[in-house]
């Protein structure tokens, strides 16, 4: 059965289930498929596939995409260019523009007649919907581009054998059914595979089955091949998309890409899901407030103007004006702008974004896990001593720690390149039949041995066990790993060349040496051998015993030079560091003393495991090191940290740091990582090193304030607008400005904070984590919105009983027709112009807690921007399209009265700003 031929039976309906939806159809014709190939002879699923164990040939990988597909799960699909196009003018304010448009079409052109026919109005409105929504895809677009850009430069390769060129790293998203797949240690398997060829294969399938335990992979089933009865994933020879290989190396053939695997199947139902941020829920809690207010403020405005007004149409629309005027629909292209442009400021300093809302999490990160080696350490680990147990040099461990590196197919860590470096310097103890008495070279061991089976690394047994024989056919089992886990499957010791039961006094002896030697900041392994092994072939767990220690590794990882500095740093900026390791607690602790991390209070992974989740929470509020934990606890330990409160993210780069980079509010890592932990990473640092994350902590934390400088300000003066537009509802004989009016004030504003993204933000907006409160949003609202409703009724005052009834030549009840008209229109250029004033100043007023202009200065385009919205709105009214939007031109006793109010206006905020601070932690 050809995958062709069940792709076409399952899309003519033929599979039969108990609902025979499209959706269940091809479910189960894709199990069918899965089972048929792990039955099927290799050589003849070749010939299905069209394909051959070299590999596809070049000019088969297209056809074999068109007919198969990308290899992409289901995800949010990116929109074509006309319909993003299109969505970037879907809002408010522009169906309120086209609405009030067509108001004015029919009101200015359908039911006029002769002169006072005018298409002006709806033409300018135009003009508006243009411009915001031009705008808005402009900035959507780049910010998009950026973050696509970045994303690009981390993304996940598999090595693909293609017309026999023995493998290249290719892309997962152009792999195609067909291709030869090899896989090693730390991959993560990139489709549904049929195991072809395979050494100690061991896979985690957790991102399937939610098991972490490794399971071992063959080139073939079981003894039996039975596949009936038996789950997909127990099939021991399929890999599945979303596994990670723990050890060993194989090669397999794609089966099955994209929304066609296991993983896609299972994934399809998340389409467009996100793990929701305290970002996110702070702007929908900040919007609702804000719509909420809308809407209990839109009925009273419509029905005070309507009464008082007679006009219900303009009410309508005056109301309609109102209501996008609260209504933050600049908000979410500013967030974008934000974020996309902290991606591209972070990329400069060596760090590339994943998930662009991970940079305001970064932001607000007060406690920083991570893991020691690499990261607090030199990342160079050298092997300083081979030592028996009486800590005597001895070539014997050297010899047999070579054999166990080498000859392993788990990730080769620093560690083994540690020993076979010294190894190759060294030469071995061993001697050869050929080599005249002499000792042979490591290269000649490693040609005199070869590889039988292992038991690759875990972190539960924190040892790794391996089988090798040689040419007269004896087997042995050499076993490394943490010294206490060695010596609990030793029941023998050698020394001084015999071999003897290992007492009690022994092992404390043991213990001691290797604990003198963790205190002096090296990490300490274990060796023991096992001649002609039981399980030779077929190796188990239980195979480990009976073992015969023959001595200690001791290797130095120094600290780095910088991270003293960065952990100073991070600790300034607010942010904690807790090391959560693998390695034992004296190493790390002696590490973490000498860069200045408390090393008052340890905690085992032992410790940890012992206690329950409130005796965890008190815990990990005192202790600052987290030693020999596995990759569970270290999951635990974050997710602890987080439902405290604190705001976490974790950094790492191996198979053990997946789950608690999932676990954490950012997870960090780095290009050099394992496949599975640059997966599960959202920001990636191209250099391993604290100084660098304390810059992208520094940047998400700018990233933020000129985020919440922007939602604060236009939350505050929209709340204001509430009392003035109820004011003037109320007591004036007219509108104080005309909906078209309103919505030109709203965006000429709205282009001016379009700048926002690239202001100056204060040092003392950054010293510390920087989380969404939608409390704080709230207080400020209160505190500094009426303040420009008190200006702006203040200005109601003064034109209309100052200065409109000067330019009109009297009071309103004695004005005829005309002098309304003018009356009118002085009186909402006025308005227009104040207001443009006081919202432009206030930016400026509450972007920083120091004197505005002399302590802080706004970014140039801010200040530029901010200039020329002022400088329009104050000529508006004397040009061709003011009068088209029935704006007379003020008088000059107007810019005394407008003088006053600005200086009041200001002298008031920063009354206002002082006694907020006394109140407050801070401003933004």
């Amino acid at each position: 059965m050809k995958l062709r031929d069940l792709i076409a039976r399952v899309s003519a309906g033929d599979i039969k289930t108990p609902r025979p939806t499209k959706k269940a159809a091809r479910a189960a014709g894709q199990q069918e498929w899965l089972r048929h190939v792990a039955t099927v002879a290799r050589d003849e699923l070749f010939v299905e596939l069209g394909s051959r164990e070299e590999g596809l040939a070049s000019d088969q990988v297209e056809s074999a995409r068109e007919f198969y597909g990308t290899n992409a799960v289901a995800q949010a699909a990116k929109k074509p260019l006309p319909l993003r196009l299109l969505a970037a003018f879907a809002d408010p304010f522009t169906y309120i523009l086209i609405f009030i448009a067509a108001i004015s079409v029919l009101t200015d052109w359908v039911f006029a007649t002769g002169t006072e026919r005018d298409l002006s109005t709806p033409l300018i409105i135009g003009a508006m919907v243009l411009v915001s929504g031009a705008l808005r895809f402009v900035q959507d677009e780049k910010s998009t581009v950026a973050a696509e850009a970045l994303a690009e430069m981390v993304e996940s390769t598999a090595e693909v054998e293609r017309d026999g060129d023995g493998g290249n790293e290719t892309p997962f998203d152009e792999i195609v059914v067909g291709d030869v797949i090899h896989l090693s240690s730390g991959d993560i398997v990139p489709a549904d595979l049929r195991i072809f060829a395979a050494r100690d294969l061991f896979v985690s399938q957790a991102s399937l089955t939610g098991e972490s335990e490794p399971i071992e992979k063959r080139a073939e089933l079981a003894e039996g091949g039975a596949v009936i009865g038996r789950a997909l994933t127990d099939l021991e020879d399929l890999a599945f998309m979303g596994s990670t290989v723990i050890s060993g190396n194989a090669r397999g053939v794609v089966v099955a890409t994209g929304a066609r695997t296991m993983f896609g199947e299972a994934t399809g139902a998340l389409v467009g899901r996100k793990r929701e941020t305290s970002f996110d829920t702070g702007i929908k809690s900040t919007s609702r407030l804000l719509m909420r207010l809308m809407f209990a403020m839109l009925p009273f405005v419509f029905v005070i103007s309507g009464v008082t007004k007679g006009d219900w149409v303009a009410a309508l629309l005056f109301s309609l004006s109102v209501a996008v005027g609260l209504t933050p629909e600049m908000l979410p292209m500013l967030v974008t702008t934000c974020l996309g442009k902290g991606a591209v400021d972070l990329s400069r300093d060596r760090v590339i974004v994943k998930r662009l809302d991970a940079i305001q999490d970064l932001g607000a990160v007060d406690v920083l896990c991570t893991d020691k080696t690499g990261t607090l350490t030199e990342d160079r680990i050298v092997l300083e001593r081979h030592l028996d147990v009486n800590g005597n040099e001895d070539p014997r461990v050297l010899r047999y720690a070579f054999l166990n590196s080498y000859f392993s197919t788990g990730v080769k860590n620093l560690v083994d390149a540690a020993i076979v470096e010294r190894a190759l310097a060294e030469g071995t103890d061993e001697v050869g039949a050929t080599t005249n008495g002499t000792a042979v070279t490591a290269e000649e061991l490693a040609e005199r041995y070869h590889g039988i089976d292992e038991l690759p690394f875990d972190f539960e047994r924190r040892r790794l066990s391996v089988v090798v024989g040689d040419n007269k056919g004896n087997t042995r089992m050499v076993t490394k790993g943490a010294l206490e886990e060695v010596l609990a499957v030793c029941t023998k010791v050698e020394v001084d060349g015999k071999v003897l039961p290992l007492s009690d006094e022994l092992t404390e002896k043991v213990i001691a040496r290797g604990a003198d030697l963790a205190d002096d900041g090296m990490r300490v392994l274990g060796v023991a051998r096992k001649d002609e092994p039981a399980g030779a072939g077929a190796l188990t767990v239980d195979d480990e015993r009976d073992m015969v220690l023959i001595g200690y590794l001791a290797f130095l990882d120094p600290p780095k030079q910088s991270s003293a500095a960065a952990v100073r740093a991070l600790t300034a900026h607010g942010v904690s560091t807790k090391v959560l390791t693998g390695d034992s607690a004296r190493v790390a602790a002696h590490v973490c003393r000498a860069i200045g991390i408390p090393a008052d209070r340890v905690l085992t992974g032992t410790e940890v495991e012992a206690m329950d989740d409130e005796q965890l929470s008190a815990a990990v509020q005192e202790a600052s090191i987290f030693a020999k934990l596995s990759p569970a606890q270290k999951a635990r330990v974050v997710r602890t940290l987080r439902d405290l409160g604190h705001a976490v993210a974790y950094m790492g780069d191996g198979v053990n740091d997946a789950a608690a980079m999932r676990e954490s509010d950012c997870g960090i890592s780095v290009d050099s990582a394992v496949d599975v932990a640059r997966e599960a990473a959202d920001i990636i640092l191209l250099e391993k090193d604290l100084m660098v994350l304390e810059h992208g902590i520094e940047c998400g934390r700018r990233t933020y304030a000129n985020m919440i400088k922007y939602v604060k300000m236009t939350v505050s003066s929209n709340f204001g607008n509430i009392f003035s537009v109820l004011v003037a509802a109320l007591f004036l004989p007219f509108l104080p400005m005309t909906a078209v009016q309103l919505l030109l004030l709203n965006l000429i504003y709205d282009l001016t904070c379009t700048a926002v993204p690239w202001d100056n933000v204060d040092e003392q907006a950054i010293a510390r984590p920087r989380r969404w409160d939608t409390g704080s949003v709230r207080r400020f609202m209160v505190a500094f919105g009426p303040l420009s409703s008190i200006f702006d009724i203040l200005t109601f005052a003064g034109l209309f009983f100052i200065v409109c009834p000067t330019v009109a030549g009297g009071a309103w009840g004695t004005l005829d027709a005309a002098g309304q008209v003018l009356f009118i229109g002085t009186f909402q250029a006025g308005w227009f112009v104040e207001s443009m004033w006081t919202q432009t100043l206030v930016v400026h007023l509450i972007r920083t807690e120091k004197a505005p202009f002399v302590g802080s200065r706004a970014a140039l385009p801010l200040c530029m921007l901010g200039a020329v919205g002022i400088a329009v709105a104050c000529a508006l009214p004397f040009s061709p399209i003011g009068a088209a939007l029935d704006f007379r031109a003020l008088p000059a006793m107007y810019w005394g009265l407008l003088a006053a109010m600005v200086i009041g206006y200001v002298v008031v905020v920063c009354l206002a700003k002082a006694r907020f601070l006394r109140r407050n932690d801070a401003l933004l």
